[in-house]
C-alpha cells in the first residue's frame, strides 16, 4: 500500500491528542445581543503583527485590546474552556490552533471521504514485508522563521515519543526512524500496531529539531513554547485571558504547493463562558463560528437570524461521538449480562433526541460505532443481537433472568434485595442533566430503579475513575470520550482494553470494568490489521460486536453532536452537506481531519 501524492487510501495516526466535545456548560441559552468584548468597529485599521513576547500563562493581560478589521477577522469560540496556558504542541492542553494552524501533521484524514491526504510528507509507502515504512518528506517547506523544513525534522518529532514524559507508546512496535536523504525510513517490530501508526501519522505534530533538541528532556512540557517556530498558515499574534489570536503566515508553503490560502488574516478564538453569552455573540455577529452545543439551536435556524448548520434540518449537526450509558460491571446486579441487556432495552433514545436536544442529534446504532464508520457494522448481527427499545421485552428478560418485582414495583436482586442504581453526569452539563432524568423515566417503566445525580465534576471523575487508594464506586455514568476517527481499534481500544489500567486518574479505557480476554485478543488483531485491509477489519469487527451486542458491556444512546452553529454576516460558503463537506469544529484533532480546508473555502460577505 503506498501514500500518493494527491488522494489516499491507507494509512494513519495514533493520537494521542483528539479532539474535544463536551457534556455543555450551565447556563440555558436566552436570545441576546451580548457582544464578544473588544469586538472591532468595521474598517477598523489593524495593528502591525508583532508578536507578544514570551510569558507565563498566569501573566496574561484579562484581554487584547487591540482593533482587527472585521472583515478580515474570524471570531470562534467552542475549544477553550479557560485562559491560554500552553502553546506546546506536545501538550494536550495546547491552546486552540496551536496543532493544525501553527503546527502541523505528515497527513490529513477526511473522515467523511475515508481519504488521506499527504501534507507535510508528500507520500509513503511499506516495504512487502510491511515492516518498514519510508515517508517522503515534502519538498520547498519551510519553517514560520524562514529555515528549511527536512527530513532531520520529521526523524526528530517521531523519535520524540521515546522521551517518557510524553507518554507515548509508539516506541512499543516502532524500532527506530531516521532521516536518509529527502525520506525518513521507520522501522518496525513484526506485527506491527498498523491502526495505531496511521493515526499517528495525521494527529502528531512535527517540530523543528534545531529548537526543539534542547528541551527534549523530562521536561520537555514544561515549555510554554509562546510565539513557536511551526509550518503553518497561522503564528502567534498575542493571546489574553479570554482569548487566543492567530495571524495570517503570508509564507505558508501550501499556497504555492497546493495553492491554498486561508481567507481569515486573523482569527480570534473567545474563551468559552456560558450558552447564553455564546449564543448572544452569535447571533449579534461578534461571533462567526461556535463549537459549542447550544440548546434551542434548531429555532435559531429557522428563525431568520442568518445562522446555519451544518445540516440544515433534523439532526444539523454531524455526529463527533457517541454517548454511552456506563454499568459499573463489578458490581451487582449490572455484573450480569442478562441485567445489562435488560437496561438497555428498557431505555429509549429517541426521548434523549427529541426531548432533550430537539432533534439535533441521532440516538446511536446498536454497535456505538459513529456513522462514519458505519461500513464496519454487522447489520445481520446487528439485527439478531441488538438491544431496541421495548419496555415489555426487558420486562420480560428481567423476569427470564429471575429479577422479580418487589412491593414498590422495582426489581430486586436475586437474594430479594432492593436495586438502586444511581446515575451521575456532572452539576451543570445540562444536557445531560437533562438525560438522565429521561433515562431514569424510562428505566422506571421496566421496573428499574435509577437514581438521577448530578455532583461536581471532580466527583463523578473520581467515582468514575477510582483514587490511588480505592476501585470505582460508580453505579452509571455516561460518557463520550471516542471521536471520530480513521478507524474503529479506538473504539474498541476504549471498551476492551486489559489489563485494566489500575484505579487512580490516570484510568482512562474500561471504565466498566468488563473482562473478556477473547475481546481484548480481537482488539489487537484488529490493530495489527493495515488500514487497508478493510476485509479483515469487517471480519474483526463482526466478531467483536457479537461480544458487544450479547454481554451489553456498554450501552450506546446517541451520537454527541459536532456543535458547529455560524454567522453568515461577515463570512459565508461554511462546511455543509450542500457544499464543502469537511469538518466545521476548532477543537484539537480537527484541523487535521480536514478542518483547516474550511478555512480556505471561506469568503468575506460583500460590503452592502
Amino acid at each position: 500500500m503506498q501514500l500518493g501524492k494527491s488522494r489516499v487510501l491507507a494509512l494513519l495516526a495514533a493520537a494521542s491528542i483528539v479532539a474535544s466535545a463536551c457534556g455543555s456548560s450551565s447556563a440555558s441559552p436566552t436570545p441576546g445581543a451580548t457582544p464578544v468584548p473588544g469586538t472591532p468597529a468595521p474598517n477598523a485599521t489593524p495593528a502591525p503583527a508583532t508578536p507578544t513576547p514570551a510569558a507565563s500563562a498566569t501573566g496574561l493581560p484579562a484581554t487584547d485590546s487591540t482593533v482587527y478589521p472585521r472583515e478580515q477577522t474570524l471570531y470562534t469560540s467552542g475549544k477553550q474552556w479557560g485562559a491560554p496556558s500552553t502553546w506546546n504542541p506536545l501538550d494536550p492542553n495546547m491552546a486552540m490552533g496551536v496543532l493544525g494552524l501553527q503546527y502541523e501533521t505528515l497527513f490529513l484524514y477526511d473522515p467523511i471521504k475515508d481519504v488521506y491526504t499527504p501534507w507535510l510528507a508528500s507520500g509513503g509507502d511499506w516495504d512487502s514485508a510491511k515492516t518498514t515504512y519510508t515517508i517522503h518528506v515534502r519538498q520547498g517547506v519551510t519553517w514560520s522563521d524562514g529555515s528549511a523544513f527536512t527530513a532531520d525534522d520529521v526523524a526528530f518529532s517521531i523519535n520524540l515519543a521515546q522521551n517518557k514524559a510524553l507518554g507515548s507508546n509508539l516506541f512499543d512496535y516502532v524500532t527506530s526512524a531516521a532521516a536518509s536523504g529527502n525520506d525518513v525510513v521507520v522501522k518496525f517490530k513484526a506485527n506491527p500496531a498498523y491502526q495505531e501508526w496511521a493515526q499517528w501519522l495525521y494527529n502528531s505534530p512535527i517540530v523543528n529539531a534545531k529548537i526543539w533538541t534542547p528541551f527534549n528532556n523530562a521536561d520537555i512540557l514544561k515549555n510554554l513554547n509562546m510565539n513557536g517556530v511551526g509550518t503553518g498558515p497561522y503564528t502567534f499574534k498575542t493571546a489574553a485571558q479570554d482569548r487566543m489570536v492567530w495571524v495570517k503566515n503570508p509564507k505558508w508553503w501550501a499556497t504555492a504547493a497546493l495553492n491554498l490560502n486561508v481567507a481569515p488574516t486573523y482569527i480570534v478564538d473567545i474563551v468559552n463562558s456560558s450558552n447564553n453569552v455564546a449564543l448572544g455573540q452569535l447571533l449579534s455577529g461578534g461571533l462567526d463560528l461556535d463549537n459549542n452545543y447550544l440548546p434551542g439551536i434548531a429555532q435559531i435556524v429557522n428563525g431568520g437570524y442568518n445562522v446555519t448548520t451544518y445540516y440544515a434540518g433534523a439532526p444539523y449537526m454531524l455526529s463527533g461521538n457517541t454517548a454511552w450509558l456506563v454499568p459499573n460491571t463489578k458490581k451487582k446486579p449490572l455484573d450480569d449480562p442478562a441485567f445489562r441487556k435488560a437496561l438497555a432495552e428498557a431505555i429509549n433514545p429517541q426521548n434523549v433526541v427529541v426531548k432533550d436536544y430537539g432533534n439535533i442529534v441521532a440516538a446511536a446504532d446498536p454497535t456505538g460505532l459513529l456513522p462514519v464508520w458505519s461500513k464496519y457494522i454487522d447489520a445481520a448481527e446487528v439485527k439478531s443481537l441488538g438491544a431496541t427499545f421495548s419496555t415489555a421485552k426487558a420486562k420480560a428478560d428481567l423476569a427470564a433472568a429471575g429479577y422479580k418485582v418487589g412491593s414498590d414495583g422495582f426489581v430486586t436482586n436475586k437474594d430479594g434485595s432492593a436495586i438502586k442504581l444511581n446515575l451521575e453526569v456532572p452539576d451543570g452539563w445540562s444536557d445531560w442533566m437533562q438525560a438522565e432524568t429521561l433515562i431514569a423515566a424510562d428505566a422506571k417503566l421496566a421496573g428499574i430503579n435509577i437514581n438521577p445525580t448530578h455532583p461536581d465534576y471532580n466527583t463523578v471523575v473520581a467515582d468514575r475513575n477510582g483514587t490511588d487508594k480505592a476501585a470505582p464506586v460508580f453505579d452509571l455514568v455516561i460518557n463520550n470520550d471516542v471521536q471520530i476517527g480513521n478507524t474503529p481499534w479506538t473504539y474498541y481500544d476504549y471498551i476492551f482494553r486489559q489489563p485494566e489500567i489500575a484505579a487512580g486518574p490516570a484510568r482512562n479505557r474500561n471504565y466498566e470494568q468488563y473482562d473478556n480476554a477473547t475481546a481484548w485478543a480481537l482488539v489487537q488483531k484488529l490493530d495489527q490489521t493495515p488500514v487497508e485491509d478493510t476485509a479483515t477489519m469487517k471480519t474483526i469487527c463482526s466478531q467483536l460486536q457479537k461480544i458487544q451486542l450479547t454481554d451489553t458491556p456498554i450501552i450506546p444512546l446517541w451520537y454527541n453532536g459536532e456543535w458547529s452553529q455560524v454567522s453568515n454576516n461577515v463570512w459565508t460558503n461554511w462546511p455543509s452537506d450542500k457544499g464543502a463537506q469537511i469538518q466545521p469544529a476548532t477543537w484539537n484533532g480537527y484541523w487535521q481531519m480536514g478542518a483547516i480546508y474550511m478555512l480556505t473555502n471561506l469568503k468575506a460577505v460583500p460590503k452592502s
